[in-house]
């Protein structure tokens, strides 16, 4: 009976939000500790495989979170909520953290992450790890979304080989969308928040670079690293924001940063009303066909009836940068550094990862790790005048030529994307993006339309995705099997 009862309970609720789950929580028909299990059951009946790790310390996290829902001293409005973590972001606990590969598999890293903290204290139930494409897709050439050496393949909920799950926090997307946690972190680089959620049907947020501490996760770019809170309402996503965003001494990044704001606060269902959105056609939307640009305009002609002004815009576009040259310099350093404090690692350095690979190729090497021995070709010190050519062209490509000119120019609120389609130019710049689900294609793959502006943006971002998730109910229920 006890079993039948859980199941009922996942069927409720694993579409719920946060604030439906403290509501009934407060009105004593649910515990942390039900809806901890009902997350466990989900995670081994999905079959997508979205789950490094299952936490053995959650158990105990969502008993803690009980006793103090009855004493009425929750931490935060997530106290008790399960939440996944990728598995690139370090918990000083008994999982391990390995970013995907099988040189760190096994490796539980010293401490948590900045990030992990401020969860911890919210009172969030650490349910695990989430899968990813492993060393957050920065290792070969045409490795598939959301397959590691240490997690194999995830799949989308939506349609389990099919669809695309979307890279690199592909696990943090699939969860998420299956109901497995309520939210989820995950990190981007350019386009790894974006593209799962997206692809998956949920919401990603990549806040400015700066707002979320990346101490404590195994990086690729000083510049253009981020973690974000994946979920599948505006309105949690916006909570989660608030509890990762803040200042943090290990992290220069942060120290530019405003003081954050209520970003729940700013949320209003006539947030498009007025509101001037850029529709950059050349090089983005022009690029769509089919029955993907059939749901795209489709998107576009819900955010105008939702009371928004559509300018087209012209912005530079991948070939107008210098591709992820700025990446393949910063990514040596940044690991070296990532390693040297990660003593329990059999590899301190890129290069021991790569002979580690090298030696353990039949199961390491499916797919290569060509970009892995691109980046291992440069000095590591960042030295070379063409990483800071690449840099000084991405920044003026992104920034002064691109979104902050289009911005003023047209006296835009926003651009509007497709998906990740514009992650690109808003990872180099380092800037915010929202996606929401804006219903699917035709065959039935999820579809994304991404609000993205200038830096600290983040309140505005969320307050049009949610007038825009509010106004349409797009998103999009997966069907699993039970």
């Amino acid at each position: 009976m006890a079993t039948e009862r859980h199941e009922t309970w996942a069927d409720d609720i694993s579409q719920l939000d946060s604030q439906a789950l403290q509501v009934l929580r407060a009105e004593g028909r649910l515990t942390a500790q039900a809806l901890l299990l009902a997350s466990v059951e989900r995670v081994n009946a999905s079959g997508v495989n979205a789950v490094a790790t299952l936490n053995p310390e959650a158990w105990a996290m969502a008993e803690a979170s009980d006793h103090r829902q009855r004493a009425g001293r929750l931490l935060s409005p997530l106290d008790g909520i399960p939440l996944l973590v990728k598995d690139n972001i370090n918990t000083g606990d008994q999982m391990p953290t390995t970013a995907g590969a099988l040189a760190l598999a096994g490796c539980r890293a010293p401490a948590d992450a900045a990030l992990v903290r401020r969860l911890r204290r919210a009172g969030v139930v650490l349910l695990g790890k989430a899968n990813l494409t492993e060393w957050a897709n920065w290792m070969a050439h045409h490795m598939p979304n959301g397959y590691s050496s240490v997690g194999g393949q995830v799949m989308n909920p939506h349609g389990p080989g099919l669809w695309d799950v979307g890279g690199s926090s592909s696990g943090s997307g699939a969860a998420v969308a299956a109901g497995l946690a309520t939210l989820a972190v995950g990190t981007e680089t350019s386009g790894s928040i974006l593209s799962p959620a997206s692809s998956n049907g949920i919401v990603g947020v990549k806040p400015t670079v700066g707002l979320i501490s990346r101490r404590g996760i195994a990086p690729i770019s000083w510049s253009q690293d981020t973690a974000g809170p994946m979920t599948r309402t505006v309105e949690d996503a916006a909570r989660l924001l608030e509890v990762l965003a803040g200042r943090d001494r290990g992290d220069q990044a942060t120290w530019a940063a405003p003081p954050v704001p209520s970003y729940t606060a700013g949320l209003a269902r006539d947030a498009l009303v007025g509101r001037r959105l850029g529709v950059p056609r050349r090089g983005y939307w022009e690029c769509l066909s089919g029955s993907r640009r059939a749901a795209a305009e489709q998107a576009l002609a819900a955010a105008e009836k939702l009371g928004a002004t559509l300018v087209d815009v012209d912005l530079p576009t991948w070939d107008d940068m210098p591709g992820l040259e700025v990446l393949r310099y910063e990514f040596k350093p940044a690991l070296n550094a990532y390693l040297a404090r990660r003593p329990e690692v059999p590899t301190h350095s890129l290069a021991e990862v790569i002979r580690f690979n090298r030696a353990h190729a039949a199961t390491a090497l499916a797919h290569g790790q060509a970009v892995l021995l691109a980046s291992e070709g440069t000095r590591g010190d960042l030295t070379e005048q063409a990483y800071w050519a690449a840099r000084r062209d991405d920044l003026r490509c992104s920034r002064t030529e691109g979104i902050d000119r289009a911005l003023a120019a047209e006296q835009l609120d926003a651009l509007v994307f497709v998906g990740a389609m514009g992650a690109g130019i808003a990872a180099k710049a380092g800037y915010p993006s929202v996606t929401v689900p804006a219903g699917a294609t035709a065959e039935g793959e999820p579809l994304g339309l991404t609000f993205t502006g200038t830096a600290w943006s983040e309140a505005h971002l969320l307050a049009m995705a949610f007038a825009y998730e509010q106004g349409t109910q797009a998103r999009l229920v997966p069907k699993l099997p039970r």
